[in-house]
């Protein structure tokens, strides 16, 4: 297995430096001004200027991952209207390990900044645009195919979680019981053809303007076939529920999919909270967690117009 070297700025300098070699647009002698996005002590996702972001793959899967996503990213982008990051250049800045330097999207993510109305309807166009993205096309490139989750199962865990959380006083667990066997069993992943899941469409990943506008799309390396109730899910926990649902109705999803993407969302911001808190950590808990279990459980309008236990097959 290929040890990743510690990444450090001269590293990252010397390595812009040589990915653009035969590029115009290396500043200075020295090369750009390059800072780590985050605060690991292994920052694997750098700045560089003010336009530009370098990722470096820290071993051989994420490698793989880097560049099956560059060809993703060229498949996807005819279908959807938003914007994904275009590859400046890409290569090895270790052995066997893959470096990406991307153009980097003007604007926010959604933790800054709130999705407007015209937003979800940008958020629609992205839905619809990855249902219409060739699978075939999608799994020659290596996207792998995955089958829909267990709701049932899911809801076992996260009324465990939920008593958990309520030890703690973080959470009401009754609130669970909303999400019946019943209920889940009517929230199975539908039968029809699987579609292109982006599978990470976190707040970070959202490219948000200050009008609340959707620009682009990020983090497109965990791109799986499957079930379009996890992109749902996701939005819910980014963007909050009813703005998920409204833009998942628009892009003309049913019932299902919606509350099935809706408790998926319910479940994974109990168990993830749980999980923390179990995590034996003496610190506070993540905010980010509270604030994904909030927007989760936000109200949406599709939920009191529908009872589960005796309605019909939802569409």
């Amino acid at each position: 297995m290929t040890q990743a070297p510690t990444p450090t700025a001269d590293t990252v300098r010397r390595l812009v430096r040589t990915l653009l070699a035969n590029q115009k647009g290396d500043e200075t002698a020295g090369g750009p001004e390059v800072r780590p996005v985050g605060e690991d002590a292994e920052p694997a996702t750098w700045w560089v200027g003010t336009r530009q972001v370098l990722r470096l793959a820290l071993d051989g899967e994420m490698s793989t991952r880097r560049l099956r996503e560059l060809r993703l990213r060229e498949l996807v982008r005819p279908h959807i209207p938003v914007a994904v990051p275009s590859s400046v250049a890409h290569g090895e800045w270790a052995p066997g390990l893959i470096c990406t330097l991307d153009t980097r999207l003007a604007g926010g993510s959604a933790e800054e900044h709130r999705v407007s109305a015209v937003g979800e309807t940008d958020l629609a166009g992205l839905l619809t645009g990855l249902r219409e993205v060739p699978v075939r096309r999608a799994e020659t490139l290596g996207v792998p195919r995955v089958p829909p989750r267990s709701l049932e199962s899911l809801r076992r865990a996260a009324g465990e979680a939920a008593e958990r959380l309520a030890a703690a006083d973080e959470f009401a667990p009754r609130r669970m019981r909303r999400l019946t066997p019943v209920a889940a069993a009517r929230l199975t992943a539908g039968s029809g053809t699987p579609v292109l899941v982006h599978h990470a469409l976190t707040g970070a990943h959202l490219v948000i303007s200050v009008d609340g506008r959707v620009r682009g799309v990020l983090g497109w390396a965990g791109a799986v076939v499957g079930d379009p109730a996890e992109d749902i899910a996701g939005l819910a926990l980014a963007v909050g529920s009813p703005a998920a649902v409204r833009a998942a109705t628009l892009a003309g999803y049913g019932p299902r999919p919606c509350l099935r993407g809706l408790w998926l969302a319910r479940c994974d911001a109990v168990l993830h909270l749980a999980e923390a808190l179990n995590g034996g950590s003496t610190g506070p808990l993540p905010p980010l967690l509270r604030v994904r279990l909030r927007r989760a459980w936000e109200a949406i309008m599709l939920e009191r117009a529908t009872d589960l236990g005796s309605a019909d097959d939802l569409p």
